[in-house]
């Protein structure tokens, strides 16, 4: 019994080795008969010495015939700022890859390219060869690299300017390694996209100055804070193209490709500390960070914490403007979709909203907190309470895909001053409970005048955050003209002189793509 066993035993053995060594022997070397899925690899924009996403070849065999591929190579050889990896092996040459009938193999493809001249931008190609002449086939690389100026800490490691941000809901402390910018850093231009790595700190008694059409880029867990004694001025200004939005300061996360245009938490905030007073914003928008703008104030400042016109924020994965204790004066500026409360105020302070659009239709995610949320407390420490000196809306609309878009939280024993003046609000009152009816109702004229709350506001998209009103919009006329009158012109420069509409915007003809 045992003698046969091992009989069938060597049988199948020698079968084995006898059809593995046939196999190898009737594969044939390519002829140029291989396809590709693409004839040229487009890898989306990056920055200079950043590596870029990694892009995907597949190469197919659709013949009937096993074959082998006698070399892959990069045109530009060992030199070429591309990586390949065939078939889960890394490298710039590969020989002899197998490739069975009928069947196909995985190129994975990256890049990481330097700009060794003044250039601002390169197109930088190369290509992929398959075999040698006369049966090399090829599929083209292009990618468009841009310089940019990089600011970042000397030390990466270091941690002699970890500070803490902020103390989130669970009472944890958030703290970040951050970098004083130098004197000669504190006056970005548009000549050269910035890039950001860590926390860029302005410190105490300087001012950073940012130019019409600047770019800044943030890596992730990145940001930019304002010190206690120190101030940002942003002098955006309009556009005539509003794709392009040539002469806004724009602040968004490093990844260029595509598929990072819409993806929030890609970088941390901008944090306006306590005592930083002064800040003005003009046409600036913010985008797919954590915390777009978080800003502190203190009771006793007289003067404001952050002057912000004309500008957008949103597509944050937590809050767009996060304001504890601040004093604010905003107009024409959009909040739009985030992961949390769109506009959350706490601590109290002095707000006054004029001609906003606040308007959260997050759809990223499920969302269980209001647009608008306001309280003189602290969610991180509720026993603490400070006066809501003033809050205004004026113009204005507060307005989301839920059915309540307005949260107001007081303290019996500190002040809080509220009013809303010809505006929009998203709030369904059915059942609202009895102690908290005085604070909405919309009749109330101690807090309220020209209140609407129904009708179609006909936003241009507003899942993208377009949030431009048609011609069949509803707030159309319902603005206050004396109001209007002290913001003349919309966020595109539209004037609102004769009539104003509520909102950031006045009112204009759909286009025909939209």
């Amino acid at each position: 019994m045992r003698v046969n066993f091992l009989i069938v035993f060597s049988a199948i053995i020698a079968l084995i080795v006898t059809t593995s060594c046939r196999k190898n022997f009737e594969y044939s070397p390519s002829m140029g008969q291989l396809t590709f899925s693409k004839d040229t690899v487009f890898l989306d924009t990056v920055f200079t010495n950043i590596g870029s996403s990694t892009y995907t070849l597949k190469v197919y065999n659709r013949t009937k015939e096993d074959m082998f591929i006698p070399e892959i190579s990069l045109r530009n050889g060992a030199d070429s700022y591309y990586r390949l990896n065939v078939d889960g092996v890394a490298g710039k040459t590969f020989n002899n890859i197998p490739l069975y009938a009928q069947d196909s193999l995985y190129i994975l493809i990256e890049t990481t390219i330097e700009i060794t001249d003044n250039s601002n931008e390169i197109i930088y190609t190369d290509a992929i060869l398959f075999d040698q002449s006369p049966f090399q086939q090829s599929v083209e690389l292009i990618t468009l690299a841009k310089d940019a100026i990089f600011l970042h800490p000397n030390n990466w490691g270091s941690n002699a300017n970890n500070i803490t941000l902020y103390t989130d809901e669970n009472g944890d402390e958030v703290s970040v390694n951050g970098f004083e910018l130098s004197e000669d850093s504190l006056h970005f231009t548009a000549n050269k996209p910035y890039v950001i790595f860590g926390y860029a700190i302005v410190p105490d008694e300087k001012e950073l100055h940012i130019d019409a059409g600047a770019r800044v880029y943030f890596h992730n867990n990145s940001g930019l804070v304002v010190r206690e004694k120190a101030r940002i001025t942003i002098n955006g200004k309009l556009s005539n193209d509003k794709e392009r939005l040539e002469n806004q300061v724009i602040f968004e996360g490093d990844r260029l490709e595509p598929a990072y245009n819409d993806m929030p938490g890609q970088w941390g905030t901008i944090w306006i500390s306590k005592g930083s007073i002064g800040n003005t914003i003009d046409y600036l928008t913010i985008k797919n960070a954590q915390i777009g703008l978080f800003i502190e104030g203190e009771a006793i400042q007289n003067t404001e914490s952050l002057v912000i016109r004309n500008s957008q924020v949103y597509n944050n994965g937590q809050h767009n403007i996060w304001a504890k204790q601040a004093i604010i004066i905003a107009e024409n500026l959009v909040l739009g979709g985030a992961g949390s409360t769109s506009l959350q105020i706490e601590n109290g302070g002095h707000y006054n909203f004029t001609h906003c659009t606040i308007a959260n239709y997050w759809n990223k995610g499920f969302r269980i907190v209001p647009t608008l949320t306001v309280s003189n407390s602290s969610r991180s420490n509720p026993e603490l309470h400070f006066d809501l000196v003033q809050l205004d809306f004026k113009n204005s609309i507060i307005d989301g895909n839920t059915a309540y878009e307005l949260e107001l939280t007081p303290s019996n024993d500190k002040l809080f001053n509220f009013s809303f003046l010809n505006c929009h609000i998203q709030y369904t009152q059915d059942q609202l409970p009895a102690e908290d009816g005085p604070l909405y109702d919309f009749l109330n004229t101690d807090y309220y005048s020209n209140i609407y709350t129904g009708g179609n506001l006909d936003y241009f998209k507003p899942s993208s955050n377009d949030f431009r009103i048609g011609l069949d919009s509803y707030v159309i006329g319902k603005g206050d003209q004396n109001i209007a009158n002290n913001v003349p012109n919309d966020l595109l420069g539209t004037t609102r002189t004769l009539t104003s509409d509520l909102g950031a915007y006045q009112a204009i003809m759909k286009e025909t793509s939209e």
